[in-house]
């Protein structure tokens, strides 16, 4: 009886390694299909509506609240903006992908500090800074092109950093990275009008 027990503790065990890696395959094929969408549908000719921007930042982060709470400390530096006009599913995109990298390079342990502020020439400043471990000088000038990727084979498109660029230089706005070991900052910065 003892062993017919431990036998079923055994499978269920087995059971739910295989959930747990299901739930991963699921996640990795998601985030690749969502990157793959933006990148083809790049030019959809969607108009541009001023929207508060700091909601999408924060609807990102409830997305990812699961990865956050294991080890993440979050700070939020907001100040009061004016709306941007933007393609808002478009930028929201750009959050999802920053974050979601900065939260990967910190193995979900460390801190995530989120910048939002209106600059002196009439553009609105995002940062999103990581306590990860930084981007390598020789891999650096390679971060923004397409199919580039540091990531193990399927674990990354290569897509999400250059689809971050084509998104924000048709906002007209910049994408700038400065990084060390311990800190990676991506600097986002989108015109007011």
């Amino acid at each position: 009886k003892t062993i017919e027990i431990l036998k079923m503790i055994r499978s269920l065990a087995g059971l739910h390694l295989k959930t747990d890696s299901i739930g991963i395959a699921v996640e990795k094929t998601a985030k690749i299909i969502y990157a793959l969408k933006s990148y083809i549908q790049n030019d959809t000719g969607s108009t541009m509506q001023k929207r508060d921007i700091i909601p999408g930042i924060e609807a990102v982060l409830t997305i990812y609240q699961n990865y956050i709470k294991q080890g993440i400390e979050v700070i939020r530096k907001y100040e009061e903006i004016p709306k941007i006009p933007c393609i808002y599913d478009e930028i929201n995109q750009v959050w999802t992908n920053l974050i979601f990298n900065a939260v990967q390079v910190m193995r979900m342990k460390g801190t995530l500090t989120i910048v939002v502020r209106e600059t002196n020439k009439n553009m609105v400043l995002i940062s999103i800074a990581d306590t990860g471990s930084g981007i390598p000088e020789d891999v650096l000038p390679k971060i923004f092109d397409p199919f580039f990727s540091t990531k193990i084979a399927g674990e990354g498109s290569g897509l999400g950093l250059y689809i971050c660029k084509q998104i924000i230089e048709k906002h007209g706005g910049t994408i700038d990275v400065k990084t060390e070991t311990g800190s990676t900052v991506f600097s986002v910065e989108l015109p007011v009008s």
